[in-house]
């Protein structure tokens, strides 16, 4: 079940779906998409990757980590243009507008507790600088 809320922009009425992530390719670095969709998947069972122009690109590459990786299943694929002021030159433009919905799949659960397991270990398995130093400077 899909859960939306409704929020006013000036004169258009959107409606904003909580499995929805709108990608920008200025705003965040890639890794913080992948690892948001991730918890998008776990908690809604499937995330909506949304971009326009130059952040297509970053769309299907979040994509294509988490399909790679065994964590999601491609469900469908939307591509269309949108109208979009220009405001520098005062005229509607066409922009690319892409939207990938991926799905979980039946080995989500268990690659993400073997990736947070093997994370914390090999937090607490490797040395700091400072010890390898002290090591060194002992022998």
């Amino acid at each position: 079940m899909t859960t939306t809320t409704t929020t006013s922009l000036g004169k258009n009425t959107e409606t904003q779906k909580k499995n929805r992530i709108q990608v920008s390719n200025t705003k965040k670095p890639l890794f913080f998409y992948v690892n948001l969709a991730k918890k998008y998947i776990q908690q809604y069972e499937e995330v909506e990757l949304s971009a326009l122009g130059m952040a297509i690109t970053t769309v299907v590459t979040i994509a294509e980590i988490l399909k790679n990786n065994g964590l999601a299943i491609e469900k469908k694929v939307v591509t269309s243009t949108v109208a979009m002021k220009d405001e520098t030159r005062n005229k509607q433009v066409q922009k690319a507008k892409i939207e990938i919905v991926l799905g979980k799949t039946d080995k989500f659960d268990s690659l993400m507790t073997n990736n947070t397991a093997s994370a914390a270990a090999a937090a607490t398995d490797q040395p700091t600088a400072a010890g390898t130093q002290k090591d060194q400077k002992n022998q």
